[in-house]
């Protein structure tokens, strides 16, 4: 299935937005301007061990911008993540918003100062996501280097993985790893060139048989991922943004309904793509609410 486009998902965000006033009012004021849940899951990891569980709040998908992702709401969302006391916080990319619905962008410095108050025990972790790259015009043109995102979110206390892994002090210890953006580089009539290197972001891994967790922006990375990796992290879709009894008319992803939201698992692999916070194209949502994941590991 083809990447997300501009054109499919105003085709689709449109047709929901004519189906009744009382539902478009909630689809694009209510759910995506003011609701927030948190979701959580429990999974049991292989090669666990003695390790004491661990749990993760997992923010994705900001896109920050007024009137739907203001400063207000942000600060919101940042509080409601401390109060859950995770182990560690992790950021799935996405901070900027470019869609033209948007009264006005946020000043990104502003935006991930307001992500500096996240605080937890094992630290806070960031990926970036395609818009967080496509936010650099300079780096965009040049088509290399790394966007101005990556020193910021470093600024603010994030530990930014960029294709590469940590070791977690957790009981026997714990890797976390992060691969860069599959669409990284716009190189115009829909193509893109990414910055991910998956083999690059799990070599440290070798020799250790540590469980291994990765965060991914995108869930296509997903059909690359080995089995030594025991879960995946993503964001990217939305959800769909729209959903209906489950199904959503458009989704940001080659695979479709594969990898549009929620818990998959596929040959013992494991992967959970949130349903993320703002929105892109068009300011709605509608059956995904913004949420805010705390995955909880033993």
């Amino acid at each position: 299935m083809p990447w997300l486009t501009r054109r499919r998902l105003l085709a689709g965000g449109a047709a929901w937005l004519t189906a009744g006033g009382a539902t478009s009012a909630f689809a694009v004021i209510v759910e995506p301007g003011l609701l927030l849940v948190v979701r959580e899951y429990h999974l049991k990891l292989p090669g666990w061990g003695a390790r004491p569980p661990l749990s993760l709040c997992v923010l994705a998908d900001l896109h920050a911008n007024e009137p739907w992702m203001p400063m207000d709401r942000i600060q919101r969302i940042v509080a409601t993540a401390n109060a859950l006391k995770p182990d560690a916080h992790l950021l799935l990319g996405d901070i900027p918003s470019h869609f033209r619905w948007a009264r006005r962008r946020l000043p990104m410095p502003e935006v991930v100062g307001a992500l500096a108050e996240l605080q937890a025990p094992l630290g806070k972790f960031a990926v970036l996501g395609n818009h967080d790259w496509w936010d650099d015009l300079a780096v965009q043109q040049a088509r290399q280097g790394s966007p101005a995102m990556e020193p910021l979110l470093r600024q603010a206390g994030f530990s930014v993985l960029a294709n590469d892994a940590v070791r977690l002090p957790h009981g026997e210890g714990v890797w976390l790893c992060g691969a860069d953006s599959m669409l990284a580089f716009r190189l115009g009539m829909g193509r893109f060139r990414g910055a991910d290197n998956l083999a690059a972001t799990l070599a440290p891994l070798a020799g250790d048989d540590a469980p291994a967790i990765l965060m991914a922006h995108e869930p296509d990375q997903f059909v690359n991922v080995p089995k030594r990796v025991a879960l995946t992290l993503s964001g990217h879709t939305h959800g769909g943004q729209v959903r209906l009894f489950g199904w959503a008319p458009v989704v940001g992803s080659r695979y479709g309904q594969r990898f549009v939201y929620g818990l998959v698992e596929e040959e013992g692999r494991r992967l959970i793509v949130s349903g993320g916070l703002g929105c892109s194209v068009l300011p709605v949502r509608f059956g995904v609410a913004p949420e805010i994941l705390m995955v909880r590991l033993s």
